[in-house]
């Protein structure tokens, strides 16, 4: 029930807002906008929910701060640590491949990386505060970022191609 108010409100949001002014700009902005919607909803599910449930017990517990020493886990042995590195690699992936697709064909690398980034601090940064048994760590910030890069690698790879289709999409 916690889970259904936040994609309640997510889903009316894009509903109401994003779809309206998304659709208006063609099918290709509509597609590419609305596969980044659903991907950042997906990244708020697994790394941030319950979020509108959370907000009354925000200062109920004690904030951790963030573990800034990288990779801590894995010089320690603790853990399911190699599990946690490819897990928030592949989360960003579709980040740094879906990001520079909303920006149209100027976009650039360093911006990508710059927003993965913010998108993973944010995210770091909350999680604490939404949820006191949640913790955040610097080596997530870090695997999120490389996450965003080969996503942006993917991009760049496949940009002929994504860019064939969007134009297509947008002729039709």
């Amino acid at each position: 029930m916690k889970y259904s108010i936040d994609f309640i409100v997510l889903a009316l949001l894009y509903a109401f807002v994003f779809f309206r002014k998304w659709k208006i700009s063609g099918k290709d902005i509509l597609l590419v906008n609305t596969l980044m919607y659903i991907y950042l909803s997906f990244v708020l599910y697994f790394t941030l929910m319950p979020v509108i449930t959370s907000i009354p017990f925000v200062l109920n517990h004690p904030y951790k701060p963030m573990n800034l020493v990288p990779f801590i886990d894995v010089s320690a042995g603790r853990g399911d640590f190699l599990r946690q590195i490819i897990l928030n690699v592949i989360m960003t992936i579709p980040f740094g491949f879906l990001f520079p697709l909303t920006q149209g064909r100027t976009a650039k690398f360093g911006k990508t990386v710059f927003f993965c980034f913010l998108m993973s601090a944010g995210i770091e940064l909350l999680q604490p505060l939404i949820n006191g048994f949640r913790s955040s760590d610097i080596t997530d910030l870090i695997t999120n970022v490389v996450g965003g890069i080969v996503g942006y690698g993917f991009y760049a790879i496949f940009k002929p191609i994504t860019f064939w289709i969007l134009d297509n999409l947008k002729n039709k």
